[in-house]
């Protein structure tokens, strides 16, 4: 299999893999590298290592010099004094030469030999060790969302409250559009497509071009729950300032006095930092999770912590079907209020 990704050049890349704790999983059972047990968990000297990804020792050390902080933050360790002593202790009951005059001992874990093996370019065996991690990621990320990436977002134990509260305020917005704005039907997709371009930069049509929706798909139902908070927000505040300018003016707004009201609102100080972090994390989760990329927004993309893995993937994610059994008589209360 060929790579997808430039995992060699792209930190969010390796980093979005290696903080895939069900993709670290599945690759320890098949990639084979037999370490030394270090407080519970097994670890691997530098010669294990360049023997394992057929490099020598000072290709290691290169490594370590150029990517050290990266390599350190997945794993790899200086062990010094009381960890150094009883480091040489242990392994003295096995073959391997730790060094005993050493004042400092380097230790991988398995995640910071993957993360070697996604930066080496000269190793064959690093390259073909890339595929697998590939090929493994894809597979664990299908697998875990049922084979529904398009929809991981609705996996996530907020969704259901998030896209439940949108719906009611986005009665509102339209509620206020219709009766506030004299304009035609038209209105109510540019005055949305208003709301999209303020927080995330694309339109609707531009959205589902993205992520390969079909047209009757609806875009909301594919968006993560702190973004539909925001439009949530976005929809009620706009709402209110439409109403308030009609009743100054006494009369219906024209588009150009509309305009005027979403772009004074979009610029808001207040929704900067609520801005920035739903743009990251749809950026993110897209790129990681749907293979989408937001062009518009990939100043905003970060690698995706562990603990999104865990919230769409894990024990918690579950199908959006039962959910809804789950909190049917919650929503009927909710419907009767």
């Amino acid at each position: 299999m060929a790579e997808k990704i430039s995992l060699t050049q792209s930190s969010i890349d390796r980093q979005n893999i290696l903080n895939n704790p069900f993709a670290i999983e599945k690759l320890q059972e098949t990639i084979g590298l037999v370490g030394f047990q270090w407080k519970g968990k097994p670890v691997f000297l530098k010669q294990q290592v360049a023997i394992f990804l057929e490099v020598d020792v000072r290709t290691i050390e290169r490594y370590l010099s150029t990517h050290g902080e990266e390599l350190e933050k997945n794993g790899y360790t200086l062990l010094r004094g009381k960890d150094l002593k009883d480091f040489k202790e242990l392994s003295k009951q096995t073959d391997i030469n730790v060094g005993h005059k050493a004042q400092r001992i380097g230790i991988f874990n398995f995640k910071s030999v993957l993360n070697l093996a996604m930066l080496l370019s000269e190793s064959e065996k690093a390259k073909e060790i890339r595929s697998r991690i590939l090929s493994i990621v894809i597979d664990t990320i299908a697998h875990k969302s049922g084979g529904r990436t398009k929809y991981i977002n609705q996996r996530d134990e907020d969704y259901l409250p998030a896209a439940f509260q949108e719906e009611n305020y986005r009665k509102e917005f339209t509620a206020a559009v219709n009766r506030y704005i004299d304009a035609p039907n038209w209105k109510y997709g540019k005055y949305t497509n208003l709301v999209y371009e303020s927080i995330f930069k694309e339109n609707a049509t531009e959205y589902k071009k993205i992520l390969n929706l079909a047209a009757k798909e609806r875009v909301r139902s594919t968006m993560y729950a702190e973004v539909l908070d925001l439009v949530a927000s976005f929809e009620a505040g706009l709402a209110e300032e439409l109403e308030n300018k009609a009743r100054v003016l006494g009369r219906q707004l024209s588009i150009q006095e509309a305009n005027t009201i979403f772009s004074d609102f979009a610029k808001q100080r207040a929704f900067k930092p609520l801005i920035t972090k739903a743009r990251s994390k749809m950026a993110s989760r897209d790129l990681c999770f749907r293979d989408a990329l937001h062009s518009k927004l990939e100043a905003y993309i970060q690698s995706v912590p562990e603990s999104d893995f865990e919230r769409f993937l894990g024990e918690k994610s579950k199908d959006l079907k039962e959910r809804i059994d789950e909190n049917i008589a919650v929503f009927k209360r909710l419907k009767d209020k």
